[in-house]
């Protein structure tokens, strides 16, 4: 074994040194290269997969993590700006387990976990004060569940009640909200913020809690819509965006794009009004809704004397025919009531706010490429979009230029710039891969060179041998000769005869030895 391990070796070792010196440098080079790759490849497939063991850590107990891992010797890694400590995922669980024990991470600064500490001894100020910071510390917690907000801060401002005052000063709140990057509050969001401190807070009205942002910004407005003005501030500028976009789109396909500009105030109606409408109907025949008859009949003798009747109904006395002649009298007498209905019509309407009242439109046409075009054909155009319900001003003047085209010059440099690094580039290339070709070649032919060569040699050096056993097979059967030939030998025929006696032994060592003379540098 281990003579083979050693020919292989000095075979190894014979072919680097047959080897030119620019093949010995890629030689090197691609093993180092091998080595390195093998390297990178085993440390890459035995380094750890880390995983999350906390997230969302206070800085006080990031360190308490921390430190405890450090004393268990347990590997570890901050993430999310130190608020996440990972470890490796085969130890998450242990390690998890191992801290809960030693009661990390702890998250006792906060919460109602403060009035675990109160004892019999605690003043009422003291529980207050408790009370208060307990409050502030589960608010935060609750408003950092909603989307998109990363840390919050609450404060409290929770006057003492008077018993004997009809006065009572009201609580206030004061919210400020971190939210995650490239994310804001919607007014939702806001909105909920607000309804959440004041629902948790006895006797705290919605306009008493002030939203802000980390930037400074108040969410909230002093009526305490918590987004409200927000929501239209946003409602409105959709309206405006998309009847702009209508109208430039309409421009840019009669003027060409970038030959006018638009802008566009919409006037919005948020009042919430209710109209009610009472019609009553006049035509077709009246519908009685109550009706009555009355008839009344009398028949008698007459009454003496000439003056004489029958006291009505309606309290006068009703003289009958034949007064004074003393025949007999009758009275009759039909009444009528009718109710009639009048018909009406009852209609009640809500209108929703934010109703567009009225667009106002300006229109400005560059006229050194629009001249040829009616301003008043555009401000009609524009007037049949929006419904005329506003004020349209359309105008013609040169536009400025210098911007586009010094944006179109830095572009085109930019290009051209990167045209040229391309092209740059490309030769590099296409250079790198005409000298490795080149280097492949000259290696080639070299090889086939030294290959044909060392046949050559190879054939040169068989047909020494077999001619070498020729003649001494020829010598051996004819002594006589061969006794001849050796008195006449010099001493270089001696040195020959040496040369090949070694021949004779070592073949293969010949061999080598003369294809590195052959292909050796001159």
């Amino acid at each position: 074994m281990k003579d083979t391990i050693t020919r292989t070796l000095d075979r190894y070792r014979r072919t680097f040194v047959d080897f030119t010196a620019g093949q010995k440098v890629v030689a090197v080079l691609g093993t180092l290269a091998l080595l390195l790759g093998g390297f990178m490849i085993f440390r890459w497939a035995s380094a750890p997969t880390y995983s999350p063991l906390f997230s969302n850590l206070s800085p006080e107990d990031a360190s308490a993590v921390v430190e405890q891992l450090d004393t268990s010797g347990v590997p570890y890694e901050l993430a999310g700006d130190g608020s996440t400590v990972m470890v490796p995922r085969d130890l998450v669980y242990e390690t998890r387990i191992d801290l809960s024990g030693e009661g990390l991470p702890s998250s006792s600064d906060s919460g109602y976990s403060i009035l675990d500490d109160t004892g019999l001894s605690t003043s009422q100020d003291q529980w207050d004060t408790s009370f208060k910071r307990a409050m502030e510390g589960e608010l935060a917690s609750t408003i950092k569940g909603i989307d998109d907000v990363d840390s919050a801060v609450v404060h409290l401002a929770l006057p003492e009640k008077q018993v004997f005052s009809e006065e009572q000063e009201p609580s206030t709140a004061s919210v400020l909200v971190k939210t995650r990057p490239g994310s804001t509050l919607t007014s939702e969001q806001v909105q909920a913020v607000v309804h959440l401190v004041a629902s948790s807070i006895d006797g705290m009205d919605p306009a008493n809690v002030t939203v802000a942002d980390s930037t400074g910004k108040v969410l909230t407005t002093p009526d305490g819509q918590g987004g409200a003005s927000s929501a239209r501030t946003e409602q409105t500028a959709a309206v405006q965006g998309d009847m702009q976009k209508r109208l430039q789109t309409m421009l840019d396909r009669v003027v060409g794009n970038g030959n006018s500009t638009v802008q566009v105030t919409a006037d919005l109606d948020f009042d919430q009004t209710v109209t009610e409408t009472t019609a009553y109907d006049k035509e077709g025949d009246p519908i009685p809704l109550s009706q009555t008859t009355t008839e009344e009949t009398y028949t008698g003798p007459a009454a003496s004397g000439a003056a004489g009747g029958v006291v009505g109904v309606d309290g006068q006395m009703d003289t009958g025919t034949g007064a004074g002649t003393g025949a007999d009298s009758s009275y009759s007498k039909k009444g009528s009531t009718s109710d009639n209905g009048v018909g009406k019509t009852v209609t009640q309407r809500q209108s929703a706010p934010g109703a567009v009242t009225a667009y106002n439109v300006g229109v400005m046409l560059d006229s050194d490429t629009t001249g040829n075009i009616d301003p008043a054909m555009i401000q009609a155009q524009v007037a049949a979009i929006t419904g005329g319900t506003g004020k349209i001003e359309v105008s013609s003047m040169p536009f400025d230029r210098s911007a586009e085209d010094a944006a179109a010059a830095e572009l085109e440099a930019a290009e051209a710039a990167e045209a040229a690094g391309a092209r740059a580039d490309l030769i590099r290339k296409a250079g790198i891969a005409g000298g490795v070709l080149l280097m492949l070649l000259l290696a080639w032919f070299r090889a086939r060179r030294r290959a044909k060569a060392r046949d050559q040699a190879t054939s040169y050096v068989v047909e020494q041998l077999k001619a070498e056993q020729a003649r001494a097979a020829a010598l051996e059967q004819a002594p006589a000769a061969m006794a001849l030939e050796q008195a006449e030998e010099t001493e270089e025929d001696a040195m020959q005869k040496e040369l090949d006696a070694l021949v004779e032994r070592q073949p293969e060592d010949v061999a080598a030895l003369l294809r590195g003379w052959l292909v050796e540098p001159r």
